[in-house]
């Protein structure tokens, strides 16, 4: 849902950095275009290790109740029919990196993917390894969230209070808002005379 991110490297004197960054994925792998005149370019070129964090873009006004997840492992310059295929992957997450990425100052980075930790909000975390996460398919709902969303508020607020009520645990539901979906269920907003949870 997003393809921007932050990008964590260390200096030549191994103090931590961090830089805003777009990425794109190559089967999972998060694909870079970095300028070695930039920092973080440079931090990579010395020590390879670094991680990306990402950040769903927010649905609620508490930004902690967002999630987000931490890619850890070592970057490479990949070679051969690899680079293509990396360069294509972040420029189609990233239009704007066409303007830029034949520069001679670029290169293309390729995370591979050591350790994960992802939060799903508050009191939902987990980590995994670089193998698992690799092994792992996408969610097929999240690319759509937005619209079902959308379409579930405008259309189904009955249902959604209904659901509540039967599903949710919440008997005293008089108003009920989806906030967020994917593969697993909907995300409710649920007003009460008790208050709202």
């Amino acid at each position: 849902s997003t393809n921007t991110g932050t990008l964590a490297t260390l200096t030549a004197a191994g103090d931590p950095w961090a830089s805003f960054v777009t990425y794109g994925l190559l089967d999972g792998a998060p694909v870079l275009c970095v300028s070695h005149m930039a920092e973080h370019g440079r931090n990579l070129a010395g020590d390879p290790r670094a991680s990306l964090a990402v950040v769903a873009p927010a649905s609620q006004g508490d930004p902690l109740a967002s999630g987000r997840i931490t890619l850890a492992g070592i970057a490479e310059r990949p070679a051969g029919a690899e680079l293509q295929a990396a360069r294509d992957a972040h420029l189609a997450a990233v239009a704007a990196a066409k303007y830029y990425s034949d520069y001679s100052d670029f290169s293309v980075w390729v995370l591979r993917v050591q350790r994960v930790r992802w939060v799903g909000g508050y009191g939902r975390m987990d980590s995994a390894t670089g193998a698992d996460y690799a092994a792992a398919a996408p969610d097929p709902v999240r690319p759509h969230a937005a619209d079902a969303i959308t379409h579930l508020n405008a259309d189904h607020a009955v249902a959604l209070v209904d659901m509540a009520r039967v599903l949710g645990g919440y008997p005293d539901t008089t108003s009920a808002v989806c906030t967020d979906i994917d593969r697993y269920g909907l995300d409710l907003k649920v007003g009460t005379p008790r208050g709202d949870s």
